[in-house]
């Protein structure tokens, strides 16, 4: 096992792991961080979506060895006094059903809007189209996002 440096939500932190441990692993069973879901460990999913230096990545499928110094942030680290537009847009249409992908979606939807934030709803369907729902809040989730925009600009 190696010693990793890591920033985590704006805090440096250290682990000590193998070296092909993925993320999302180190996330939840190392550092208690649960907000980011297990859901099909192979990145297909999109429930273990966190920002690696601002973009969305699958955290089930990045080895810790490749982050050494990286900039990481998960839902935890979303929000600061108050939550983001995307979780204020999310709370206020009431988009989570069973909510488990949720936190994965939030993230995706943060890093896309930075990217463009103002998007019409075909770019909004193809920036979350590689983000599963179970209960197919897909429709709500596009008009949190739409939301989201307008609430950011």
């Amino acid at each position: 096992m190696a010693s990793y440096n890591l920033k985590i939500n704006g805090k440096a932190v250290s682990v000590t792991v193998d070296e092909d441990t993925p993320l999302l692993w180190v996330l939840r069973d190392e550092l208690n961080l649960v907000g980011t879901k297990f859901g099909c460990g192979i990145a297909q999913c999109g429930a273990c979506t966190v920002h690696l230096d601002g973009t969305a990545v699958r955290s089930c499928s990045i080895p810790i060895a490749s982050l050494e110094g990286a900039n990481i942030t998960t839902i935890e680290g979303l929000a600061n006094d108050k939550l983001n537009p995307v979780q204020e847009a999310w709370k206020e249409l009431d988009v989570p059903q069973c909510g488990y992908c949720q936190a994965g979606q939030i993230m995706t939807a943060t890093s896309f809007l930075s990217q463009n934030p103002n998007p019409n709803n075909t770019e909004i369907r193809n920036a979350m189209n590689g983000n599963l729902c179970r209960c197919a809040s897909y429709n709500r989730i596009e008009k949190a996002v739409a939301l989201a925009a307008k609430k950011m600009s």
